[in-house]
C-alpha cells in the first residue's frame, strides 16, 4: 500500500511563477467574485464585497498588489507612493471605467498605462487613457510581445474577460463569503475548456480567499 502523498502550497504572487515564457508578458485577470462565480450583481454592482477590503486584506493588497488600487483610492490613504510590482498596464471595459467617472474620476490608475476597451465611450475623457474601440484581440498581443516592462492587469469585465480568454495568462480571483444567487459572471462569453494549474491559496479573517492560478499551454 502506497503512503498517503500530502500536497503543501504556498502563496507566491511573483512573476517568475507558473512558467512564464520569458518573450512575453502576462496577462493577468485579478478579479473579486462571490463564492458562487459572480463579479457583480444583475445591475453590474459589486459594491457588496467592498465590505471585505478590511485591514488584512489592504496590507495583503499593499505588499503584493499595489498597483490593483485605484489612484485615488491609494492618496486617501495615504498609499500613492507605492511602487508597481507586478504590473505596469491595465485593461478595463466601459462599465468598470464608469465605476470611476460616476466619482468624477478620469483617470483611476494613473499609475499604469490605461486602456478602456469600449466601442460607445468615443473621445476618452482623459489624456491619460487610450479607448480601444475596435481591434481589442491585437492590441493585447501587441501590448504582451513589448520588451521588458511589468505584467498587464485586467481589470474587467465580464465581456472584456470573455473577449479575450485566450490570452490570459493567470487568474488571481479574490472570493468572497457572499452569494449573489445571479448576477454578471467572470466570463461573458463561451468557449471551450480550458485548464489552469493551481499556483496557490491564501485565506483571511474574514473569510476571504485569494487563490491564483496558471494557464496550461
Amino acid at each position: 500500500m502506497q503512503p498517503l502523498q500530502v500536497k503543501y502550497y504556498n502563496w507566491s504572487g511573483s512573476k517568475e511563477a507558473y512558467g512564464k515564457s520569458p518573450h512575453l508578458r502576462k496577462l493577468t485577470y485579478f478579479i473579486a467574485c462571490s463564492v458562487d462565480g459572480f463579479i457583480a450583481d444583475v445591475h453590474g454592482d459589486a459594491t457588496a464585497m467592498y465590505a471585505y477590503v478590511d485591514e488584512e486584506f489592504l496590507d495583503f493588497l499593499k505588499t503584493d498588489h499595489p498597483e490593483t488600487m485605484p489612484t485615488h483610492g491609494r492618496r486617501a490613504l495615504g498609499l500613492d507612493d507605492l511602487e508597481n510590482k507586478r504590473f505596469d498596464t491595465v485593461i478595463q471595459g466601459r462599465a468598470s471605467y464608469d465605476v470611476a467617472l460616476k466619482e468624477g474620476v478620469t483617470s483611476p490608475y494613473a499609475h499604469l498605462r490605461q486602456y478602456v476597451a469600449s466601442r460607445t465611450l468615443g473621445e476618452s475623457p482623459s489624456p491619460d487613457v487610450e479607448i480601444i474601440a475596435d481591434g481589442l484581440l491585437d492590441k493585447v498581443r501587441e501590448l504582451k510581445a513589448e520588451d521588458g516592462g511589468l505584467d498587464i492587469y485586467l481589470c474587467g469585465g465580464s465581456r472584456v474577460a470573455g473577449e479575450l480568454f485566450d490570452e490570459i495568462d493567470e487568474l488571481v480571483i479574490k472570493t468572497y463569503p457572499i452569494v449573489y444567487g445571479t448576477g454578471m459572471p467572470m466570463f461573458g462569453a463561451a468557449f471551450d475548456v480550458a485548464r489552469f494549474s493551481f499556483g496557490g491559496v491564501r485565506s483571511f479573517g474574514n473569510g476571504a480567499v485569494v487563490r491564483t492560478y496558471g494557464r496550461e499551454r
